[in-house]
C-alpha cells in the first residue's frame, strides 16, 4: 500500500469506521526521518496519510512524534484538533508535566514513550483510540487527576462551575427539564422564579447554539452533563 501525501483539499469520505476495516491515520513527526520510520511501521496495519501543514479531516487517529512537546508541537496537535474530531497518539521521548493539560485538550488519549515504541504497541494504541479508549502511563495518569482536582478546587468551584463548564443550577434545571417538568414546577421545586428559570435556561440556550429545550436536553444528556 503506498502512502498518500495529504494535499490541500481531501476528497471528502464518510468517517464511519467499520469493525475490521484498516484505521486511517495521519502522522505527523517533528522531523522527516521519524515521520518515515512511523508510517513504515503502520503500513502493513493501516492507511497512512502523511501530514504536513494540513491535516485531513476524515481520518480515524492522528499520530504525532516528537523528541519532546515544543510549542511548535503544541501548534501542530491543536491545529488538526480545530480540523478533526478524531483522537490522538502522541509518541514521544519526554513530556513535561507542566504540558499535560494542554496535550489532553488536543485529544491526545495514548502516550507512547518513543525509545520503547515498537509498530506492535502502536498498533495496539491506535486500535484502542479508535474504539474510544487511552492509554496513558500510570505516572501520567496521576498527575494528569492531579491537575483536574487543581482545576476544578481552584479555577471552576470559586465560579460555581462543574467540570462541564455548568453551574450546579443550571444543572439542577437541566435535571427537571429532562423530566418533563414545565419551568412555574421548577422554579417551586427549586424555589427560584419562574423568571429565573426562564433566564436561566435562555442563557443555556444561547450559549450552547441550541435552538430549543428538547435539543438542549438532548445534547446535555449525549454529553454525559445530566
Amino acid at each position: 500500500m503506498m502512502t498518500k501525501t495529504e494535499p490541500a483539499a481531501h476528497p471528502a469520505r464518510s468517517t464511519e469506521h467499520h469493525p475490521g476495516a484498516q484505521p486511517r491515520v495521519a502522522v505527523w513527526a517533528s522531523d522527516p526521518i521519524t515521520s518515515t520510520g512511523l508510517t513504515e511501521m503502520l503500513l502493513p496495519s493501516a492507511e497512512v496519510f502523511v501530514a504536513a501543514n494540513t491535516f485531513p479531516a476524515d481520518v480515524d487517529v492522528l499520530v504525532f512524534a516528537a523528541d519532546t512537546v515544543t510549542p511548535e508541537v503544541v501548534e501542530h496537535m491543536r491545529r488538526a484538533a480545530a480540523r478533526t474530531s478524531a483522537p490522538a497518539v502522541l509518541v514521544v521521548r519526554q513530556l513535561d508535566r507542566s504540558v499535560l493539560m494542554r496535550v489532553v485538550e488536543c485529544r491526545v488519549v495514548a502516550v507512547l514513550h518513543r525509545n520503547a515504541t515498537t509498530g506492535e504497541r502502536l498498533a495496539e494504541a491506535i486500535k484502542i483510540a479508535s474504539e474510544g479508549g487511552g492509554a496513558l502511563p500510570t505516572n501520567l495518569q496521576g498527575e494528569l487527576l492531579r491537575q483536574l482536582e487543581h482545576l476544578h478546587r481552584e479555577v471552576l468551584e470559586p465560579h460555581g462551575l462543574s467540570s462541564a463548564g455548568f453551574t450546579s443550577r443550571e444543572i439542577d434545571i437541566l435535571r427537571l427539564l429532562a423530566e418533563g417538568l414545565g419551568t412555574e414546577e421548577i422554579g417551586r421545586k427549586l424555589c427560584y422564579s419562574e423568571r429565573t428559570v426562564k433566564n436561566v435556561i435562555y442563557a443555556m440556550t444561547s450559549r450552547l447554539n441550541m435552538r430549543n429545550r428538547p435539543q438542549l436536553v438532548a445534547h446535555c444528556v449525549r454529553a454525559g452533563i445530566i
